[in-house]
């Protein structure tokens, strides 16, 4: 007989969520209220869809955590806590996974929530490396789902029950086999405290209380998000009474709500590492080739200042791309700021007097950021020019490996340090430009290493690698300033560690008179 181990014990016991079916919310108060959220990025319809989410991309998680609910997801108090799943155990083997489902839960339309919900949504997600380990979905009874993998894999928890991929995220089968998967992003249909009321794409989303939701009522009758890609127009909209919440207020906007008697400064975010990323470092004619002058670029970059300028403060210096908190991770301390070293190292690259750097991409919507490493680096003689794209724009090139120059990057994968630095060290990575084939067997040899001290050794050699090879020129961990009007009682900012938004959503709460 198989032997199974539990391990949704400790991650019930920290999220407070008791085990059997959902419980009657009589005691709470009904949603009343609207609450409007102005966001800095455009907002895109596959969004609404856990399906389309790709792995390692966190922004859809904005939407997908009012919209939908998972087996197992991050909460106030746990990375990886039980929610449609009451509980679930991994064999002794770590062949098998099997998850124990609430019972007697629906989706918005009325369709009763079943393992062929599980099943159906795990199939159609994205995600390549999850699916290829995964040999079989078995339907042991209609509340209990069975994943069966070809080799034991460590990641599989990591991948499927946290923001990390979207294939753990369900969607009603009958309903998106009925109308397609073009009508269900139209008017997709979820089991999350929300439900889906209008969109008009990249300008608005609108969605109301689901009452029935098994966790708890949502305090808010009504949320609507708002795209307002310009920041100075996010504040003027906070001020005035417009939204209720303004995301991404740097610098000098930020500071103005501290002069505000009405407005609350709040931050957010943790989860993304902003590091810049020599795209051109794989050529051997390039200056970028020397490891002295990538590491002269990092040494021209004042990261306190930076940051006292552009988030007041509120991002953390590191010499990592992993979060220092995650597993496996590998603490180093940031570069020092130092630009007559970085001019050294120049001069010993045998270019004292700089060099054409190229452009510099910087992520959306952060140019500002971008305008000021691009100084740093003129003034020890790295000439940079500044490259600005809209995001869907900059995405699609970075990943069509088209980009030329340097890239100021992000990274806001979630899990461990091997998923956090999947998609940009292993020459294989969507995002890498190029790698080293130590780095790409130790990097696959790891990925099926079951000894939690054998996988730790081998992930700290290869932090501690790329950063002797200087790899990337790491930044900061990023953290944001934001607005809260007067009517906010709640704004479950960081309740979840790290989230860069508003979660959990049925959390959020208007003051009531």
């Amino acid at each position: 007989m198989k032997r199974w181990r539990k391990l949704a014990a400790a991650a019930i016991l920290a999220s407070g969520m008791a085990l059997g079916g959902p419980s009657p919310a009589i005691a709470q108060t009904k949603p009343e209220g609207e609450m409007r959220f102005a966001v800095y990025v455009t907002l895109a319809p596959a969004w609404l869809d856990p399906g389309e989410a790709q792995p390692g991309f966190v922004t859809p998680f904005w939407v997908l955590v009012a919209l939908h609910d998972a087996l197992v997801k991050p909460m106030p108090g746990s990375r990886m806590a039980p929610s449609l799943a009451e509980a679930w155990s991994e064999s002794e083997d770590k062949l098998e996974y099997e998850f124990i489902l609430r019972k007697e839960l629906k989706f918005h339309n009325g369709d009763p929530f079943t393992a062929e919900d599980v099943k159906f949504s795990f199939e159609r997600a994205k995600g390549a490396q999850l699916k290829s380990k995964v040999k079989e979905v078995v339907i042991v009874d209609p509340h209990k789902v069975r994943f069966v993998l070809h080799e034991p894999w460590p990641d599989f928890m990591t991948i499927y029950g946290t923001f990390a991929s979207g294939a753990g995220w369900i969607v009603p089968k009958n309903y998106v086999e009925k109308v397609g998967p073009d009508e269900f992003i139209k008017h997709p249909v979820g089991l999350g405290p929300y439900k889906f009321v209008s969109m008009k794409p990249g300008v608005e989303l609108v969605m109301e209380a689901n009452e029935s939701y098994w966790r708890k009522v949502p305090s808010v009758k009504r949320i609507v998000f708002q795209s307002v890609p310009e920041a100075t127009t996010r504040l003027a909209k906070l001020k005035q009474g417009e939204v209720d919440i303004a995301y991404l207020l740097e610098g000098e906007l930020g500071e103005s709500i501290k002069n505000d008697a009405n407005l609350k400064l709040v931050f957010s975010g943790g989860i993304a590492t902003n590091f810049l990323d020599f795209l051109d470092m794989w050529d051997p004619k390039s200056p970028w080739a020397d490891q002295r002058v990538r590491k002269a670029a990092s040494l021209a970059i004042d990261r306190k200042a930076l940051s006292e300028a552009d988030t007041l403060g509120a991002s953390k210096p590191n010499g990592n791309v992993v979060l220092k908190s995650m597993e496996y991770a590998l603490p180093i301390e940031a570069d020092p700021y130092d630009p007559e070293a970085a001019k050294k190292l120049l001069a010993e690259a045998g270019y004292p007097n700089g060099f054409d750097g190229g452009e510099l991409y910087p992520i959306p919507p952060y140019f500002s950021t971008g305008e000021a490493i691009v100084n740093y680096l003129a003034e020890v003689g790295i000439r940079t020019r500044l490259r600005t794209m809209e995001r869907a724009a900059f995405y699609a090139a970075l990943g069509a490996k088209k980009l030329k120059g340097v890239c100021f990057c992000s990274t806001a994968i979630y899990g461990n340090a091997a998923t956090r630095i999947s998609e940009i060290v292993p020459s294989t990575g969507n995002y890498a430009y190029g790698g080293w084939p130590d780095i790409d067997q130790m990097y696959k040899k790891q990925l099926t290493e079951i000894d939690p001290k054998k996988r730790e050794a081998m992930l700290h050699e290869i932090q501690k690698t790329l950063h002797e090879r200087t790899r990337f020129a790491p930044i900061w961990d990023y953290f944001w300033p934001s607005g809260l009007g007067p009517r906010v009682e709640e704004a479950s900012l960081m309740k979840i560690d790290p989230f860069p938004w508003s979660a959990p959503m049925e959390d959020v709460r208007l003051k009531r008179p």
